[in-house]
């Protein structure tokens, strides 16, 4: 189906309008999501990506709904992986929990338009040249390795290239001024932990469109489909992020998960390649009769391989172990280094979390509890933040 300049037109308005309602009317004004404000507006915008691959079902027909949403279900899996990296990027940075919301916005803005230039360059080389599926298929089978590695989200992500140039250049400050970018050190401008914040997503965003859009490419070369599929999947990220955030350490299994998807869509685009083959050192340069994998069954294998990650991390006493003892250390970092916000109530908020976890810690089978990396100074970490948290309480 081809699909109109009217169409193609209305979509990219709606999809600027979603952003630009999403700044002016929940971002502009820094606060702290509740969890109820973050679960209705990611159903608001899960039910909007549903709805319209509906449409997308009933105007273009059976195939090209399928592969919508096999793209946007592998899209949105792959944006929750990336919400692990957002979480060390922020925390390293020790971005104030109520401006971090400003900073997921601009990190979907940048990656929806970083996906954009690769969609269109993914389109130009798809179009002249067949071989490219093959470059595709490799970096979706790298990909899949890496992710099974230990350290797939690894705490060095927060000092990627871009950050080192920028302090290397740049004068750079330590410190937050509010919400501004840039600010006066010592009589002279400098880049706020803001700005910083914000380039650091920036670099990874681009790392993860190279994951991305070979990956969705490997379900459809339908420009628009792509697009699309690409544009809903990072729409309420930002919310999700709020409404799973101490959440996202029990999906243990997750990478696993995606692995496997990246794998099979890998497998995909190398068997598509063969059949479309033109290069002269394979087969001749004649075309390899091979079995293509349809859209139905990719939409299967990864909706099932997704239902089945999420269901073994949920079932499992070591993802609840791992999910409880991950947050006790993060909330104690976090209690005994309150220094960045101005929100008096975020103090009673950390605390009060990392005493629910505490409890759940004591609750569990000591060999979980024992086997946690580093559990000695997690221990330590704990013990100090109620130690200040009683000085806190004398005073």
């Amino acid at each position: 189906m081809t699909v109109s300049p009217l169409i193609w037109a209305i979509t990219i308005a709606v999809i600027l309008a979603l952003l630009a309602f999403d700044y002016f009317f929940h971002i502009r004004k820094a606060h702290v999501p509740t969890l109820k404000e973050a679960a209705a507006w990611s159903a608001l915008y899960v039910g909007l990506a549903v709805l319209f691959g509906v449409l997308v079902w009933v105007f273009g027909g059976t195939e090209m709904g399928s592969e919508y949403f096999a793209g946007y279900i592998t899209e949105k899996a792959l944006s929750v992986d990336n919400l692990f990296v957002f979480l060390i990027i922020i925390a390293s940075f020790r971005v104030p929990r109520e401006d971090q919301q400003k900073v997921l916005l601009f990190g979907i803005v940048f990656s929806l338009i970083a996906r954009t230039g690769f969609i269109l360059l993914g389109a130009a080389l798809i179009n002249s040249f067949a071989w490219v599926f093959y470059i595709f298929g490799l970096i979706l089978l790298i990909t899949a390795g890496n992710l099974l590695r230990p350290d797939a989200h690894g705490e060095d992500q927060a000092d990627n290239f871009m950050i080192r140039m920028a302090r290397k250049l740049f004068h750079t400050t330590e410190h937050y001024d509010g919400d501004k970018l840039f600010t006066i050190q010592d009589g002279k401008r400098a880049l706020t932990p803001m700005l910083l914040v914000m380039v650091a997503i920036g670099g990874t965003d681009i790392l993860f469109a190279l994951d991305s859009i070979p990956a969705i490419f490997g379900l459809t070369q339908n420009v628009y489909i792509v697009f699309t599929a690409t544009a809903f999947s990072l729409m309420g990220l930002r919310q999700l992020y709020f409404l799973i955030d101490g959440l996202l350490d029990r999906l243990i299994y997750l990478a696993y998960g995606l692995a496997v998807i990246l794998a099979f869509i890998g497998v995909k685009l190398v068997l598509h390649a063969l059949h479309e083959n033109n290069l002269p050192f394979i087969n001749g340069g004649q075309p390899v009769p091979v079995i293509e994998i349809s859209t139905a069954t990719s939409l299967g294998v990864i909706v099932g391989v997704l239902i089945l990650t999420v269901v073994a991390s949920l079932l499992s006493k070591a993802g609840k172990a791992q999910t409880s003892i991950n947050n006790a250390r993060r909330h104690a970092v976090n209690y005994l280094d309150l220094e960045y916000t101005a929100d008096s109530s975020e103090r009673e908020r950390i605390y009060r979390m990392l005493t629910d976890e505490e409890s759940q810690i004591l609750a569990m089978d000591p060999k979980y509890r024992n086997k946690a990396k580093d559990i000695d100074k997690i221990r330590a970490l704990v013990a100090e933040a109620h130690r200040q948290h009683e000085e806190y309480l004398a005073r």
